[in-house]
């Protein structure tokens, strides 16, 4: 058996330390060895960086963990067969825009129509003619490239990007920064992260946002605070039928709150605090963004009083935003 036919899947780590080669990847899954070495053989020559796997079990972790350009994937295997491998690679945000090109022997229409539905793109039929399958490939990794490419800007730009589908309410895909402010914002742990869930306060402005769109009216956007930082969402599009795009971005009044600190010898907190005070906001509303009591709030802005020398919030917050904006002009 060749090195590469093996079903235990190498020490990859963890995905985001991998270190993506530069040629495209293709994963390959079929439990049959001739059929993978024709197509190693073929794709190799070709340029392309191969991975293989002869299940569906080994075929969903080496796409979760390499994450391919495209998956050839074989329709019949024993254990789990290639549709429910596709539909489980579609049902995750971080497999579901990988492009899959279904192997089938079985070309009656029911076969071809239940590939499709499994979240196929295109399908080859069996015995296996290489040439035909590299231009099959050609097409579809034009497509994958430009849309991995324009995920990828939108990162490093800043702006996280999601899609959800309203149907099922689960995320169809998103951005790595767009899962880790998700993780930020609703205090969700990485390790109980499940990707493809959308929490409740989202979902529920989607739904809200999406009835407004279709009316004709502008969505408003969606503001989540933590600390001195805000997470703002917009609906942007609807980018099928229930599938809505949602473009996040992070914005921080950081340096306002180390402004302050500086200026009035306040605590972090403290200074967070006052932050508020000058939005505008309560005792309650504070201790919620901050995740402390109204009695702690209040008993913070008592210290921050003594150390402003004034004894009201709108004193306070007068001092605040003077100081704040003689600092700016400098």
């Amino acid at each position: 058996m060749r090195p590469w036919l093996s079903d235990t899947p190498g020490d990859l780590g963890e995905r985001d330390d991998v270190e993506r080669p530069a040629a495209d990847v293709v994963l390959i899954v079929d439990d049959v060895p001739d059929n993978l070495s024709v197509l190693h053989d073929a794709l190799d020559e070709s340029g392309y960086t191969v991975l293989v796997a002869t299940h569906g079990e080994a075929a969903l972790q080496r796409a979760a963990q390499a994450l391919p350009d495209i998956v050839l994937l074989d329709a019949v295997m024993p254990g789990m067969d290639g549709f429910e491998v596709a539909r489980r690679l579609k049902a995750r945000p971080d497999t579901a825009h990988i492009p899959i090109i279904f192997m089938t022997g079985l070309t009656e229409t029911e076969h071809v129509v239940a590939a499709f539905q499994a979240g196929g793109v295109d399908y080859v039929t069996k015995p296996i003619r290489p040439r035909e399958v590299l231009a099959r490939i050609a097409v579809h990794m034009q497509g994958a490239r430009q849309a991995r490419q324009a995920r990828n800007a939108l990162d490093a730009f800043g702006h996280a990007t999601m899609a959800i589908h309203i149907g099922s309410g689960r995320a169809v895909w998103q951005t790595p920064l767009a899962r880790k402010l998700l993780q930020a914002y609703f205090g969700i742990e990485a390790p109980a992260f499940d990707s493809s869930q959308v929490p409740a306060q989202l979902l529920n402005w989607v739904h809200a946002q999406a009835a407004q769109a279709t009316q004709g009216h502008d969505p408003q956007p969606l503001a989540l605070v933590n600390g001195a930082r805000q997470l703002v969402l917009n609906l942007q599009e609807r980018t099928s039928d229930e599938d809505w795009l949602i473009v996040m971005r992070e914005v921080s009044d950081t340096a306002v709150v180390e402004a302050m600190m500086a200026s009035f010898k306040l605590t972090l907190r403290e200074a967070e605090v006052l932050y508020w005070v000058v939005k505008g906001k309560t005792n309650r509303d504070i201790g919620d963004i901050l995740g402390s009591s109204p009695a702690t709030v209040k008993k913070h802005l008592e210290h921050v009083y003594e150390k402003l020398g004034v004894e009201t919030r709108t004193a306070a917050a007068n001092l605040a935003m003077r100081r704040v904006a003689s600092l700016a002009q400098r």
